[in-house]
Formats: structure tokens, sequence, C-alpha cells
């Protein structure tokens, strides 16, 4: 259900849902609540990073039926912080509400296969790859995917669900590891580096782009973007370009990510996608007019999306869990004190009672007036976390 050309905006007081109760989704209450909005999550846990600042916290399974239906009757959008909510929990609370993004949409991110699909069908390159659903299909794919990545098709995130493969020998145990698993099999491409373009597209079908950032991952989870101008005009034009005509094609509603690889020829290919808000996109809270979470709200309730210029050359540092424990494996605070010693940086935790290696706990993020300035206070705030900067 989307609203009719013409329809008025939800006026602040209305009440937004949200599926899922993680960070992405405290976020987007937050900025919802700025707005004037009120906010009701739906997660099964007991305490979560959303549910904790939400206007109400309804705590059920994401497919309960009737906690669906209490989420609709409560609300007049909707929307979901994490890509493996239920499509159908989606479908269901759309055929009252508005559901920003469709459950159609939620479901080609959840499989890679699909996903590479509507990417390729929407014009936008892709790297070479092979469905496998069985030995003799490793047997049967071309040598040139090799080396390559072969991936879980459903429920891969942070580097989860993968392994990089040689051979087609390595990739036949990396198969039988995965155990038989739906994957898809890509070619590795000559990396050169890798970005992320954030757009926000409106139920009217008009839409914005974010300047892309350019990511730095570590075992597979992401550690810092930076939007600090350094990509080439060019490659930043290709990848926004890209990342419209996806959301275009998709006929989507909401925030989306898009990353790609930046190849040394200078191609750029789109890696995958994620139907929400994303970690990548977190420095528009500081470094934008309007963040990607307010974009996100902005469409669910009928307004104007708003600027995404860069106020400044801003990064995004990830916190993760392991910063909690010193070398020996004692627990610790952080040294936050000595993080907002270092100018321009605005810190972002999001709650969570227990830290464990690899969580995400929360991040930094850090401005400056120009890229030197900004990379010279990344490197301060990593010193000061005693990580190594990018």
């Amino acid at each position: 259900m989307t609203r009719a050309a013409g329809d008025a905006p939800l006026l602040p007081g209305a009440w937004l849902g949200v599926l899922g109760g993680g960070q992405l989704g405290r976020m987007f209450c937050q900025a919802a609540q700025a707005l004037g909005y009120r906010v009701a999550v739906l997660d099964p846990a007991q305490t979560c990073p959303a549910g904790m600042v939400a206007d109400e916290h309804i705590r059920a399974a994401y497919d309960d039926p009737a906690a669906l239906d209490r989420l609709a009757q409560r609300c007049a959008a909707v929307t979901t912080e994490f890509e493996n909510v239920p499509a159908d929990s989606l479908r269901r609370l759309a055929r009252t509400r508005i559901a920003a993004p469709a459950g159609e949409a939620v479901a080609v991110a959840q499989d890679r296969l699909a996903e590479k699909s509507y990417i390729q069908a929407a014009g936008v390159p892709v790297a070479a790859h092979a469905a496998i659903g069985s030995a003799a299909d490793l047997d049967a794919c071309p040598d040139t995917l090799f080396p390559g990545i072969l991936k879980t098709a459903r429920f891969g995130y942070d580097g989860k669900g993968q392994a990089r493969v040689a051979s087609r020998d390595e990739a036949r145990q990396a198969f039988g590891a995965l155990h038989g698993a739906p994957c898809i099999l890509e070619a590795l491409q000559p990396l050169d580096y890798e970005i992320s373009v954030v757009v926000a597209r409106d139920l009217h079908g008009r839409s914005v782009s974010y300047p892309p950032s350019r990511n730095v991952h570590r075992d597979g989870i992401l550690a810092l973007s930076v939007a600090d101008g350094s990509v080439p005009d060019g490659i930043a034009g290709q990848a926004r370009g890209h990342a419209l005509s996806l959301a275009d094609h998709l006929d989507y509603h909401g925030v989306l990510c898009v990353e790609f690889f930046v190849l040394r020829d200078g191609r750029v290919l789109a890696n995958e996608m994620a139907p929400r808000p994303h970690n990548s996109g977190h420095y528009t809270q500081d470094g934008c007019l309007v963040s990607q979470f307010e974009q996100q709200a902005r469409v669910m309730a009928g307004l104007p999306l708003g600027g995404t210029e860069m106020l400044r050359p801003a990064a995004m540092l990830n916190l993760l869990g392991d910063l909690w424990f010193d070398a020996q494996g004692r627990p610790r605070e952080p040294d936050w004190a000595g993080v907002l010693a270092v100018p321009g940086t605005r810190l972002h935790l999001y709650g969570k009672s227990e830290a464990r290696r690899a969580r995400k706990m929360g991040h930094v993020n850090i401005l400056g007036a120009d890229a030197a300035q900004l990379h010279a206070r990344i490197a301060r705030v990593s010193a000061v976390l005693g990580l190594s900067d990018a």
C-alpha cells in the first residue's frame, strides 16, 4: 500500500513502526522522534537497543500474526532495520499500511542469486559468478571463476557464510563445510578499493543519493568508512547513478545502500545491497544536512526528501566489543574521554548491555575541515582506542 499522490503527509504525533530492535532501529527511532513522530518497535528480545528508546516495544516474533496486526493498528507506516526479517511479514503489513521497503525488495536482498539477477536487470554490472547448488555445479563452472569467493546464497553477513577459494578442490571443501547450502561462486576481482552509496527514494519515485564512502573491512566486518571527497568524480557519478537505477528498477521506497567494488582499471561493479540504512552511511548523522535515518522517516511520513550535501569531510569508525577487553582478555571500559578530547568527534553508543568480540557496540563519527585534518583525527582516535587506522 502506498500513499496516493496529493495525500497529505503524516503529521507529527503519528506513529511509525519498525521491525527489528537493533542499533539501526534505535537510530531510526531517535531520528523519527526528533521530527515529532512516535515509534513502535516489534522485536522478540526482552531488552534491545531500539526497544529502550521506542515509544512502544511489542515483544513478539517477527512472524507473529497478532503482533503484526497490533503494529499495523498502531502505525500508519512501517519499515525494517535488517534484511533478514520475514518478507511475508512486510507483505502482511502492506495490506493496510505503508511498508517502506516492500516485502518484495527485502526478499530480493535476502538471496544473493536473486539480488545479482535484479542488479544486472537494472543495467548495473556485477562480478562473474555462478549458482552452486551441488558439487556437480562446482565441477561444471568455468575455470575463470577461480580464484573466487564461495558465499551462501542466504543469511550471510559480516563475512559469515563465505570462504575464499583458490581452486576447484578448495571450493569443494568449502562447499562441504557450508553443509551443501545453496551458494554463489564469484570470481575474485582486481580490487582497488570498496565504496558504498546510500540512496533514498520516496513513495512517488523521487530520489536522492549521498556522496560515496570509501570502506575498509577487517575480518569481514566494516571497520572504517570515509567520505572525504577522495573518490574521483567519474567513479562517484557511476556509483550514484547505478544505485539510483537499482532503486528505480526495484520500485524501491525507503533507504537503500549499495556496495561497490572499484577495480584497478576504473570499472565499478555492484557487490550487494542492503534494503535499509547501513553502517557505512552512519557518517551522514554528523557529516550531512539530513541523515540516512531522517530520510527513512521522511519517506515513511510522506515528507520531502532532505538535502544530502556534506557539511564537512566525515568518517565513521566502528566500535566492536573487542575494545571492551584488554590484551589479557580482562574487561575494561574504552577511554571515551580520550576519544572525545579529539576535536570533531561524536560518540554514538548503542546501549547494548554485554560486550562481545566482533559485536557492534557503537561508532565514532569524526569530522574535519579538510581531508588531511580528517585523517589526522582518525589516526588520533584510533591511537586512543588502540586500533590501527586505515
